[in-house]
């Protein structure tokens, strides 16, 4: 079977579930109760299996992270940082000292006042973790509270972007704990869900694979001015939310359908022609950019130890073929991106491309001989719940068998695969060599915030590439005072990418979210967030 008749398969049974899901219909009745008109019913890509947004790098982490905490600084909608939590900065002529002062009347959800020593213990915890916390760590002198209103952040070398870091929306994304939270070591989970945010989590009501929780915060003080990406007023427009575990594409499609959901976080691009016919059903792109379909190797584990066997895939991936696979329609699509920090965006590189136009299977055969390869079971890490991860990884697979490597594609569900792309151990011993995810603009669009490109050799993420010469182009970058140079250091940065290959771009796409045509206020934001939605009487 060629690669595009796997896609082609995979669509054909989306199908046939659908037609016998919207036969069904309705198909939640049975067991959810009547709900109040101000529950807002939400299906997100994937289920939340953990409240820890430091901890875990999952975008069910993040999502909850954005209904239960707020931020210090956060992104508007053209990627700029604005004051979130805080009131006024003060920074010195130099740019070395930084006074921040928090805006007044800010609640925890137990009642207690946010404090400065909350933001400073907030702060550490996640720079423990962070790709982009570390770097501001790694520039700071000295971080203290002045008073319960007050802190300060001294920098020891120059970081250009203290507030761009300080609005951190993704990945370990910087939200405001209360101190005796953010206490907790970065590698441990915490297990209170205490924030300041416009809502509040149910912890006592969450079930894993079933539901999530969370009512309106009737003390939360929103900023004054209008939403904007992800900065200004975050306004409750409804009384609870519940983020239902749906994991098959055609039971979410009969209850949005059917009313008993109210929105659809990423629909198969496969069913969108559907949706578009649905009476009262919207569908709207919430992330202009596009995400990116990332390829992430084993750099600790053979063959991809050896930068030729990495550079042997790059070789071997087809864009086109991977996005047919998806059932990416080519309005949605970028017909082939190489990039790292994303097509269609002010940092598009083609830098480190040359011979990468297509795929060339000879050379990739090649590298691999270079490379030592011994013929040796690579397990590739298949996340079936998630269609656009599940599709990209059987054609890779398959293109990867045909230069001559022994895969074996294990299948199992998000969560379980983020638990074991942690373990460093031999494919013998539980580990694993690939994995697939994708990441949208934020989790990559610049050479500070890309959590896969950073190859710090000591600590970083599930794949432990190290890259010196990489890091160093990165420092140079943040540190770097002038937007024009920092924009030539780019195309350096991404010809270095391409060497090391911490991971593989393989296809750029938009995806569009559906939902009840009675919700307002949906606006593009990159990721979901749900302050600013209201819920119109049907």
């Amino acid at each position: 079977m060629s690669m595009r008749q796997m896609g082609q398969a995979a669509r054909h049974g989306l199908r046939s579930k659908l037609a016998a899901a919207l036969l069904a219909l309705p198909v939640l009745a049975a067991t959810a109760p009547a709900q109040a008109e101000t529950t807002l019913r939400m299906v997100l890509r994937n289920d939340l299996a953990t409240i820890d947004p430091v901890a875990s790098t999952a975008t069910f982490a993040r999502n909850h992270g954005f209904l239960v905490y707020d931020q210090l600084y956060a992104l508007d909608s053209k990627g700029k940082p604005r004051r979130q939590m805080i009131g006024s900065e003060e920074v010195s002529g130099d740019g070395r000292q930084w006074r921040f002062t928090l805006r007044p009347g800010l609640r925890f959800h137990d009642g207690a006042p946010v404090r400065a020593a909350d933001a400073v213990a907030s702060i550490r915890r996640w720079a423990q973790r962070d790709v982009v916390g570390r770097a501001l760590a790694a520039a700071t002198a000295k971080m203290e509270v002045v008073d319960d209103q007050t802190f300060i952040i001294e920098l020891s070398r120059p970081f250009a972007l203290v507030k761009q870091a300080l609005a951190r929306p993704t990945a370990s994304a910087l939200f405001v704990m209360p101190e005796a939270v953010a206490q907790t070591p970065a590698t441990e989970q915490i297990t209170s869900a205490v924030g300041s945010g416009p809502f509040i989590f149910r912890r006592d009501q969450w079930r894993v694979g079933d539901r999530a929780i969370y009512l309106r915060n009737p003390d939360y003080k929103p900023r004054e001015e209008a939403a904007d990406g992800l900065a200004g007023a975050k306004v409750a427009g409804v009384d609870r939310i519940e983020w239902i575990s749906i994991p098959d594409p055609a039971t979410a499609m009969g209850a949005l359908s059917s009313g008993e959901i109210d929105y659809w976080e990423l629909p198969p691009s496969d069913l969108v022609p559907v949706l578009e016919t649905m009476p009262n059903v919207q569908l709207e792109a919430i992330d202009p950019v596009g995400s990116q379909v990332w390829l992430r190797m084993n750099h600790q584990q053979p063959p991809f130890n050896d930068a030729r066997a990495r550079q042997a895939l790059l070789r071997a991936i087809s864009q086109t073929d991977v996005l047919d696979a998806a059932g990416i329609p080519p309005e949605d699509r970028v017909e082939r991106c190489g990039a790292f920090f994303y097509c269609g965006t002010p940092l598009e590189s083609q830098a480190g491309t040359e011979g990468l136009e297509r795929p060339n299977p000879d050379a990739a055969r090649a590298l691999l001989k270079e490379a030592g390869y011994d013929g040796r079971r690579v397990v590739f890490l298949d996340a079936a719940d998630l269609y656009t991860n599940h599709a990209a990884t059987l054609v890779m697979a398959e293109a990867f068998r045909k230069i001559g490597i022994n895969v074996d594609v294990v299948t199992t569900d998000f969560a379980t695969l983020t638990a074991r792309r942690n373990k460093r151990e031999p494919v013998e011993q539980g580990g694993w060599n690939l994995f697939v995810t994708v990441g949208n603009v934020l989790d990559g669009g610049d050479p500070l915030s890309s959590l896969y490109l950073a190859s710090p050799c000591q600590g970083g993420l599930a794949g432990w590439p190290c890259d010196e010469k990489l890091e160093e182009l990165r420092r140079a970058w943040y540190q770097e005072q002038d937007p024009a140079q920092r924009r030539r250091l780019v195309d350096d940065i991404q010809r270095q990418a391409y060497q090391g290959v911490p991971y593989a771009p393989a296809g750029q796409f938009r995806t569009r979210a559906a939902f009840r045509s009675n919700l307002r206020g949906i606006r593009p934001t990159t990721v979901p967030v749900f302050w600013g939605i209201s819920k119109a009487a049907r």
